[in-house]
């Protein structure tokens, strides 16, 4: 039942989606008054559930320095004065081990801030997770591009280039040559601030490739326990960049597979002393087994959420949410079936003339959701990251195969009709 006792429910800035902004719609829904903190509240306004959520479901926007866990405290000393703040809470990997200080500081329910610094630094996971045995790729932290270079000899190529803070791929590029390593590390060193004005750690983090197929694990922990919610097939974009094309879920691979791929995910999780929340933990299953790729120290990104809510019948977001007021999760499936996302890109850079066939998708029975962001006059390009997706489709079925299949019938009918940029 909703309490509606005026206790406040507020979370410091939120990923640049729709099912970003979810966590604010179902905490008012639960009945707590709802208060969004952010250093830049107008960067939200192009998400197509904005204007709904900001309209009917927030209270009230604290503009505040969100890159600082002091910032982040004073820009809630209001509301813990008046003893009305029962949650402090983020999904927004920039922002998570600030608001982690910030919870830890008021006494509120969080992950361990020692954790979640861990998480967010690429490099630091890599140490941490070395020092515990987790197989991993071999990596280097390189300050120059000497060092780059010398990494990447090492290793053998192609060797992956990233920058050690940033999410949703962003900046992570596959190396197949010197020149490429020179020129991957060049840009990334070249940025001292990443893409939420944060000062990044210098250099650039070079890995060995772990070739296979990725997947990642969906985890929640609480109270010492951690609850399997199980394993995702992973899309990936083709070589040389990441973007997250689609993913099923639970995994079409065998239990023998997952199992291990999950066992691995458990001891990351324990190695860099998760304590609380979700996790997202990302792996790839190469000829000598299972590698470390991250730890995401929040619940799944993209749509991963909802097709676990969709194959489970958990409401998985709903659960966080309360975790973060002080409730225990309910976590227990209540159906067994499968589900699947695709995502809509551009196969080449240009300007977006015509939308077609959404409403085809969505006749498709098992699709649940079929949306385009993209309108006629966008710019739009092929993807280097997730961040140039330009819509998406959900499907459920009986099984995971078949949502699979549902959903790639379902991105088939969508077509983004461009005018090229070299037009």
């Amino acid at each position: 039942m909703p309490v509606n006792d005026g206790t406040v429910f507020a979370m410091v800035d939120a990923q640049l989606s729709s099912s970003g902004l979810l966590p604010l719609k179902i905490a008012h829904e639960l009945g707590y008054e709802v208060v969004f903190v952010s250093n830049d509240p107008e960067r939200y306004q192009g998400i197509s559930n904005y204007s709904e959520i900001f309209s009917h479901c927030v209270s009230k926007v604290i503009v505040g320095d969100t890159n600082t866990s002091d910032g982040i405290l004073r820009a809630v000393e209001g509301l813990v004065a008046g003893e009305r703040l029962r949650a402090l809470y983020t999904h927004c990997d920039y922002n998570l081990p600030l608001v982690a200080e910030a919870a830890a500081e008021l006494g509120l329910p969080g992950l361990s801030p020692a954790a979640a610094r861990i998480a967010r630094d690429k490099l630091e996971t890599r140490r941490v997770c070395a020092s515990s045995g987790i197989p991993a790729p071999g990596f280097a932290h390189a300050t120059t591009e000497s060092e780059a270079l010398t990494a990447a000899r090492q290793f053998g190529f192609p060797v992956i280039v990233k920058p050690m803070t940033e999410s949703a791929s962003t900046g992570v590029s596959l190396a197949f040559t010197e020149s490429e390593v020179s020129e991957h590390f060049q840009r990334i060193a070249g940025q001292q601030y990443d893409a939420r004005g944060q000062r990044r750690r210098a250099g650039a983090l070079i890995e060995e490739y772990a070739l296979g197929y990725e997947v990642s694990v969906e985890t929640v922990t609480h109270e010492g326990h951690t609850t399997l919610l199980g394993v995702t097939d992973k899309l990936l974009s083709p070589a040389p960049y990441f973007a997250e094309l689609g993913d099923t879920f639970p995994s079409t691979l065998p239990e023998s597979v997952t199992s291990v791929l999950a066992r691995t995910a458990l001891d990351a999780l324990a190695a860099i002393g998760f304590d609380f929340g979700a996790a997202h933990t990302e792996l790839r299953m190469t000829a000598d087994g299972p590698r470390l790729i991250e730890i995401n120290a929040r619940i799944a990104g993209s749509e991963i959420a909802g097709l676990v809510e969709l194959a489970h019948g958990i409401a998985y977001r709903e659960q966080i949410v309360r975790m973060h007021l002080g409730e225990r999760p309910d976590l227990s499936p209540t159906r067994s079936g499968g589900a699947a996302s695709r995502h809509v890109r551009a196969q080449e850079r240009g300007t977006v003339r015509a939308v077609r066939g959404v409403e085809l998708a969505r006749r498709i029975a098992g699709v649940t959701a079929a949306e385009v962001t993209a309108s006629p006059g966008a710019e739009i390009a092929p993807p280097t990251s997730n961040h140039e997706l330009y819509g998406y489709v959900l499907a459920t079925a009986p099984t995971s195969a078949e949502a699979g299949r549902t959903a790639d019938a379902a991105l088939a009918q969508i077509a983004l009709d461009v005018r090229p940029t070299s037009a």
